[in-house]
């Protein structure tokens, strides 16, 4: 490497230890966070700077873990789980290409998002975001994705959807909570030195990288038995080097600001930030932000689990105090007088059934501490803290539990108990959605950066069809992304159904002559949770799909009609191209479709005289049969 390049990875590596330093606080409670969740909840802070786990001060001494926090995330992960977030590209006026342009950028997020696993992915988001408070998707452009163009392996390149947990993410101020307004973040991750090879085509020496990893610790336990108890540790992993990737913020000095990667000691790229993904086309980071609950005076989110910690401590230890007790009283504790017995052996047998107990003559025989009652405190203070479990989680005991509470009998009370539950989750909701958003929006601005030539994709039609759609950036225009739903989490399927059927009786759905559409029936089956049932054989809209496909044709080339169109359809849809703007920007494309609805009514004039010619001789046979 030259002089310039050293300094440029000594000044990367610096940044990056001195990021790690201020992230320490933030990351260790990450990792009690972890470990809490697993079922660790003996492990704490020590002042050093780590997890350590606290032994037992006695044999004797109850250790059991009453793991409260695991139900109570898998419940707000269901909850999450409901939230389909599925984004709708609103379009930028009500022509009707404009229309179709949001119609096609809609499908394009739904086919990358499928052909990127997406969903999972997102499930995964949804556990870190909850335990630790955030989670980050990176939306970049992969050259090698897509379709193959020549025959010596290149492809067209896509888009590259993943998911970035928040170790990998190092701000350049921890206390700035917007990521547009970071001056830079570091993504770092950890490749073997085949994986760095393959990537950028670079020798890089290997070494011990620390990664996180599931181990089990002995730390719980109870009078006469030990167990052990899953924690998170950290392992060294061979042969590994730290990726360092640092996205800079465009300055005067740097006007498309700057992307820098180091793998271990090398610089291996150095260059302008490579996406347009931002608003008016500007350049900025390709990442997108999903917190738990937003933090205001940090760049990473809060975490309900770290609120519920000092709760769960508190239940553990009442618990095992509680019990501790009810060994004494079990097990009975004995009073013997100095040297008037064998302790050794009372200790090692106790007083089993029919043991022969041998005493000093003259002294006092070994008796039982009369045994007393288990105070009520510890049942109040286990059932306070059970309702602190609720109010700081936000999780009541319907959810939670699966059943209603024992002083609870209205079903009014219940449905208010289960809209509380989903008013404290909604927050969290909230930010899915918006880092839903962000995401689709990257998609459509990479593809407007690097569609520059037509392609085509598999997309996913009006009934559920896989069609395929050729496009190119001119055809991806806005990115006012909303979403069709309000709240999935409040709205179940069964709720979904009572309200269709309430405006069926209404017959809100009947068109003037009190019938209901054949696409109508089809929208109200997929709604009712029973699939496109008619709309596979909607006659209407087959031939609807197809004179759009015509229209795409028609800017391209002449198209002649088919003899079994349904015309008064298709001249309908080649109207609405005609007077749109776009015919009027091009005149060639306006005297194709015009020449084309005109072979339309020429054919739908055939077709009325056909069916005229046949109706009259059938009046013909019909009269003849009669007079015979």
């Amino acid at each position: 490497m030259s002089k310039f390049e050293e300094e440029i990875v000594a000044n990367i590596l610096a940044d990056f230890k001195k990021r790690q330093e201020q992230r320490r606080p933030v990351e260790l409670n990450w990792r009690l966070n972890m470990n809490f969740v697993v079922g660790n909840q003996f492990a704490e802070i020590s002042p050093k700077g780590d997890i350590t786990n606290v032994d037992r001060d006695y044999f004797w001494q109850q250790r059991e873990v009453y793991n409260h926090i695991a139900p109570i995330l898998e419940t707000r992960l269901a909850k999450l789980a409901r939230v389909k977030a599925h984004p709708i590209v609103r379009p930028a006026t009500n022509d009707d290409m404009d229309v179709a342009s949001a119609s096609l950028s809609t499908k394009l997020i739904e086919a990358v998002c499928k052909e990127n696993d997406f969903a999972p992915q997102l499930a995964q988001a949804n556990m870190w975001s909850e335990i630790t408070g955030s989670a980050f998707f990176k939306v970049a452009w992969n050259n090698s994705h897509g379709e193959r163009i020549d025959s010596n392996g290149m492809r067209e390149g896509d888009v590259e959807i993943s998911l970035c947990p928040p170790f990998e993410l190092f701000p350049e101020d921890i206390s700035v909570a917007d990521i547009d307004k970071q001056t830079s973040i570091m993504h770092v991750k950890v490749l073997t030195t085949a994986e760095v090879k393959k990537i950028w085509n670079k020798e890089v020496k290997g070494g011990e990288v620390n990664v996180f990893t599931f181990d089990r610790t002995q730390v719980a336990g109870g009078l006469g038995y030990s167990a052990t108890l899953p924690s998170i540790v950290s392992e060294k992993r061979e042969d590994s080097v730290a990726v360092i990737e640092k996205y800079e913020k465009p300055t005067k000095e740097y006007p498309n600001g700057r992307l820098i990667i180091v793998a271990g000691d090398k610089l291996v790229y150095m260059g302008d930030l490579p996406y347009t993904n931002g608003e008016n086309g500007e350049r900025t980071y390709p990442f997108a932000r999903q917190l738990c609950l937003e933090n205001l005076t940090s760049f990473f989110g809060t975490s309900v689990v770290e609120r519920i910690i000092p709760v769960q401590r508190a239940y553990n230890s009442v618990k095992n105090r509680k019990h501790e007790f009810m060994n004494r009283i079990a097990l009975g504790v004995l009073a013997v007088e100095d040297g008037s017995c064998d302790t050794d052996n009372l200790e090692e047998e106790g007083l089993p059934p029919g043991k022969i107990l041998v005493y000093r003559q003259g002294s006092t025989p070994p008796i039982m501490l009369s045994p007393q009652q288990i105070p009520t405190e510890f049942s109040r203070e286990e059932e306070k803290l059970l309702n602190e479990f609720t109010m700081i989680s936000g999780v009541s005991e319907v959810t939670t539990y699966s059943q209603v509470p024992t002083n609870v009998a209205s079903g009014s009370a219940i449905s208010l108990l289960l809209e509380q539950d989903d008013t404290r989750i909604s927050l969290t909701a909230d930010s899915l959605r918006d880092c839903v958003k962000r995401i689709g929006q990257h998609i459509l601005r990479l593809y407007r950066q690097f569609a520059k030539v037509p392609r085509v994709k598999r997309i996913v039609g009006e009934n559920g069809e896989v069609e395929t759609a050729s496009f190119s950036c001119g055809n991806i225009e806005s990115e006012d992304i909303v979403f069709d739903t309000v709240n999935e989490i409040e709205d179940t399927l069964s709720a979904r159904r009572a309200m269709v059927y309430d405006l069926l009786r209404l017959g809100l759905f009947a068109d003037e002559n009190g019938r209901l559409p054949a696409s109508t029936k089809a929208k109200l089956f997929e709604i009712l949770g029973f699939g496109n049932w008619e709309s596979g054989n909607d006659y209407q809209e087959n031939h609807v799909k197809k004179a759009r496909r015509e229209n795409l044709d028609l800017e391209k080339k002449s198209v002649t009609p088919d003899v079994y169109d349904d015309h008064d359809i298709h001249i309908a849809e080649h109207v609405k191209l005609f007077v749109s703007s776009k015919c009027d920007k091009n005149k060639n494309l306006k005297e194709r479709v015009s020449e084309h609805i005109a072979k339309h009514k020429e054919l739908a004039s055939l077709d009325a005289g056909v069916q005229e010619l046949t109706r009259k001789f059938e009046g013909e046979d019909k009269v003849e049969s009669e007079e015979i």
